[in-house]
C-alpha cells in the first residue's frame, strides 16, 4: 500500500509537522481572569498525545476587552502568560508536539456569556461584562450593545498588544503564532464591508478593508522570532450578499503572503447573524482550493472533516496542504490513530500506551 499523504511531513518555516493534521484552536470558556486551570492541562494534554502534528491553543486574548467572554484565555500581563507557562511545562513532559497559540480580539463580539450559559451578550454594566469595541460602531446584532468605534489611539493600542503577546508567546516557547481574522472577530471585521464602514484609509476599499490586519501581522511577524512561524485565519466569506467573498479573500491572501504570512487556515462565516452556510462535509474545502491556487503559502482547510479517506482526498488532490480538525477531535481524541489504521500510515504514540495497539496494526505506532 502507497503511503497515504495525510502521513507524510511537512514544514511551516522551520516548524517541522509529522504529518499533515493539525489541531485546530478550540474555545474552552474555563479560564479565570484570562488565566489557564487545570482544565486546559486535562485538555490540552490529551490532545498532544493524540498523533497530530501541530497542537493550536485556543482563542487567546491579547487585551482584556478582546476576550470572547469573562472565561477565556488571555496572555496580556504576567499573571496569564505564567499560567500558560505552567500549561506548557505540564505537556512538554510527556509530549514533544509542536504547540501554537491563536492570538485574537473578539472585537463587536466580546463581553458574552459562556456558550452553556446561553452565550448572549452581557451588558457594560454588569461586573462581567465591558463595552466592546470594533471598526465602526455597528452592533453584531440589534439586541447588542453597539461597540466603540476604535480611533486612531486604539488601533494602536491593538497593534501593540498583538505584538506583545507574541513576545510573551516566544517567552515560554510557542513554537507558532496564529493571527484570528476570522469567525466575525476584529480583524474580521475590519475586513467586511457589513462591518467595516469606516471612512477614513482603514474603511472602503479592500486595500483600505485589510491596512489593519496587515499591520497587525507586521507587528506580530516584527516581534515573534524569526525563525518561528507566523499565519492567519480567515472566514474566506461572510455568506451573506454584500459581505466578503472568496473573490476578495483570495486578494488578500495574496496581501497576506507579500508580508511574510507563512500559512492561511481556510475557515468562514462568523460575522453576520444573517449567514446561510451550506453545510455538509467539506464545505469549506472548496474555500481552501480557489486560495491555495493563488498563493504559494501552505493552505489548511477545516470544516467537517470526519473521515480519514476525506481527509486523505484533500491533502492528495492538492486542495489544501494541511487539514485541521476541532470537533472531529474533542469527540475522537485518537483520530489520527484510527486515521492510521485505516490508511495504512504511521503516528507516534507515547510508551504507555504502545500495549493498547490491536495485533493487526503492529506498525500503526513509530517509536
Amino acid at each position: 500500500m502507497p503511503q497515504p499523504v495525510l502521513f507524510t511531513p511537512f514544514a511551516v518555516r522551520n516548524v517541522e509537522l509529522a504529518n499533515r493534521i493539525v489541531i485546530a484552536p478550540m474555545c474552552q470558556y474555563s479560564a479565570v481572569d484570562g488565566c489557564m486551570t487545570d482544565w486546559h492541562l486535562i485538555h490540552l494534554g490529551q490532545l498532544a498525545l493524540s498523533g497530530a502534528a501541530l497542537l493550536t491553543i485556543e482563542a487567546t486574548a491579547v487585551v482584556p476587552e478582546g476576550r470572547i467572554t469573562y472565561a477565556d484565555v488571555g496572555l496580556y500581563d504576567d499573571a496569564s502568560e505564567a499560567a500558560m507557562a505552567r500549561t506548557l511545562d505540564g505537556i512538554r513532559k510527556w509530549s514533544d508536539m509542536p504547540i501554537a497559540v491563536q492570538l485574537a480580539h473578539a472585537g463587536r463580539k466580546a463581553s458574552t456569556e459562556v456558550p452553556w450559559k446561553g452565550g448572549s451578550q452581557i451588558a457594560p454594566t454588569d461586573p462581567n461584562g465591558w463595552q466592546t469595541e470594533a471598526p465602526s460602531a455597528v452592533a453584531f446584532n440589534p439586541n447588542y450593545v453597539p461597540p466603540t468605534a476604535l480611533d486612531r489611539d486604539g488601533l494602536k493600542r491593538v497593534r501593540d498588544a498583538f505584538a506583545a503577546s507574541a513576545r510573551r508567546a516566544a517567552k515560554i516557547g510557542i513554537d507558532a503564532v496564529q493571527i484570528h481574522g476570522a469567525h466575525g472577530y476584529l480583524l474580521h471585521e475590519f475586513l467586511s464591508p457589513l462591518s467595516n464602514q469606516r471612512t477614513d484609509e482603514y474603511g472602503g476599499s479592500l486595500k483600505n478593508r485589510a491596512r489593519f490586519p496587515l499591520e497587525v501581522l507586521e507587528a506580530v511577524r516584527d516581534a515573534f522570532p524569526s525563525d518561528r512561524a507566523v499565519t492567519m485565519r480567515v472566514s474566506a466569506t461572510d455568506w451573506v450578499a454584500g459581505g466578503l467573498d472568496i473573490s476578495e479573500s483570495v486578494e488578500f491572501a495574496r496581501m497576506l503572503e507579500a508580508k511574510g504570512c507563512d500559512a492561511i487556515h481556510v475557515s468562514s462565516g462568523g460575522l453576520h447573524p444573517s449567514q446561510a452556510i451550506p453545510l455538509g462535509p467539506s464545505y469549506q474545502v472548496p474555500l481552501a482550493r480557489a486560495i491555495k491556487s493563488a498563493v504559494k503559502m501552505p493552505v489548511i482547510a477545516v470544516g467537517l472533516i470526519t473521515e480519514p479517506t476525506q481527509a486523505e482526498a484533500i491533502v492528495a488532490t492538492g486542495d489544501a496542504d494541511l487539514i485541521a480538525l476541532a470537533r472531529t477531535i474533542l469527540y475522537d481524541p485518537r483520530w489520527p490513530w484510527h486515521a492510521a489504521a485505516e490508511l495504512g500510515g504511521q503516528v507516534k504514540a507515547a510508551n504507555q500506551y504502545l500495549r493498547c495497539q490491536p495485533t493487526q496494526f503492529k506498525s500503526l505506532f513509530a517509536q
